[in-house]
């Protein structure tokens, strides 16, 4: 496969791919505006900040995949992708230790006052009556808005420090997630307004969509306890910035921040921002998923996710239809041999029924198949009469979907 890295990428794990014999280019400095022109015939793109808009998806002429290495997917443009046939697969869960480790750090950094220390002793400056005095997080409560594996990872870590911590409680969790809420201790409440109303620390884990955009707005920042901490360490936009500056100033607010709503799309560049020059703020570059380990782990799903799509299958695609929506199934027992789906697509051609899904599999052997058609209409017995008559066939018939 030709293969496009938009990004920085782990050069021994290039070097496997392209011991492979795949065609593999390394272009860390595209960015959105130069993506277009450089996206060629490459069969799969590889992005980790670098966004991907809709002029570089039609430009592409043999794009098939792209992946984005990390979990979220807020820097694809997933509706013209999947208008163009083209699959968009993450890397989730990968990358949430480090997130958790980074929101933790926040905590303690901003209850003993880390960074103004150790800018003062930089400085030349001894201020221990200053920072002798810090409040202690053992005790504390952690309220977590988004308990995915990032949400969970930094629950596990509160805990063992001795913090009390709680999440909204939350239909449709999987089992396995219910388990691990109980384990490690987690409280679950109904309402936004218990969960932020006893909370001394609230951080945020959620995905940048229509419904988090500035999530954590006045009417949000006004149900936590004055003097309590927000840290955010999901996306930018999740937060309105003016309406934290204003709790900064007037309620003895903190905060931990690794993103901003007006970052630089650049890696080096310049940042003027009232916000993350706070006195009461610890800031960060949008880096919570940048150490070693998470990307060395995020780089070996990349490769999982490629190897799969070599074999024909799709892992982690985001903008597949989650349900099938079909008017009935019709399978056909018919004997392995080069033509005859071509013979069936005629027929239901002929009758205007659309395929929504297929699969063909043959049995040991390889001398017959059965290939099971998820089909846009009924399938009356006139057609199954057609399809039985096709020389190579055994047999057909046809069911409701359920």
């Amino acid at each position: 496969m030709r293969i496009l890295f938009a990004d920085g990428f782990d050069t021994e794990r290039i070097a496997a791919l392209e011991a492979e014999g795949h065609t593999c280019r390394v272009e860390p400095e595209l960015g959105a505006d130069t993506l277009a022109e450089a996206i060629g015939d490459a069969e799969v793109l590889v992005v980790r900040s670098t966004k991907v808009v809709a002029a570089t998806i039609e430009a592409a002429t043999d794009l098939g995949l792209i992946i984005r290495a990390g979990a979220g997917v807020d820097t694809i443009d997933i509706a013209t992708a999947a208008s163009h046939g083209i699959h968009v697969c993450n890397v989730p869960g990968k990358n949430a230790i480090a997130v958790a480790e980074l929101a933790m750090g926040f905590i303690l950094a901003l209850d003993r006052n880390l960074v103004d220390a150790t800018s003062d002793l930089r400085n030349g400056q001894w201020d221990k009556a200053r920072y002798k005095t810090a409040e202690g997080i053992y005790g504390q409560q952690l309220a977590v808005v988004g308990l995915g594996e990032i949400g969970l990872a930094l629950a596990e870590r509160a805990r063992a420090f001795g913090m009390g911590v709680a999440a909204l409680r939350k239909a449709g969790r999987s089992e396995a997630a219910e388990r691990r809420i109980r384990a490690i201790g987690i409280r679950l409440v109904d309402t936004m307004e218990e969960l932020l109303g006893e909370a001394d620390v609230v951080s945020i884990h959620v995905p940048s969509n229509a419904e988090t955009k500035q999530l954590v707005d006045a009417d949000f920042l006004a149900k936590m306890p004055d003097g309590a901490t927000l840290i955010n360490t999901s996306r930018g936009d999740v937060v309105d910035e003016a309406a934290l500056i204003d709790a900064l100033n007037n309620r003895n607010f903190s905060a931990g921040l690794d993103v901003f709503a007006d970052e630089p799309s650049k890696g080096t560049d310049s940042f003027a921002s009232t916000l993350a020059s706070h006195p009461r703020v610890v800031a960060n570059h949008h880096v919570g998923a940048s150490t070693n380990q998470a990307q060395a782990a995020v780089a070996d799903g990349t490769l999982d996710i490629l190897q799969a799509f070599v074999r024909g299958e799709v892992v982690n695609c985001v903008n597949m239809a989650g349900e099938i929506k079909s008017a009935c199934v019709v399978s056909v027992r018919h004997l392995d041999q080069v033509g005859v789906l071509a013979k069936v697509f005629d027929l239901l051609r002929a009758r205007g029924l659309n395929v929504a899904t297929m699969e063909n599999r043959i049995f040991a052997g390889a001398q017959a198949a059965v290939a099971t058609i998820h089909l846009s209409g009924p399938a009356d017995e006139s057609l199954l009469e057609e399809l039985r008559n096709i020389e190579e066939v055994f047999g057909a018939t046809a069911r409701a979907s359920a």
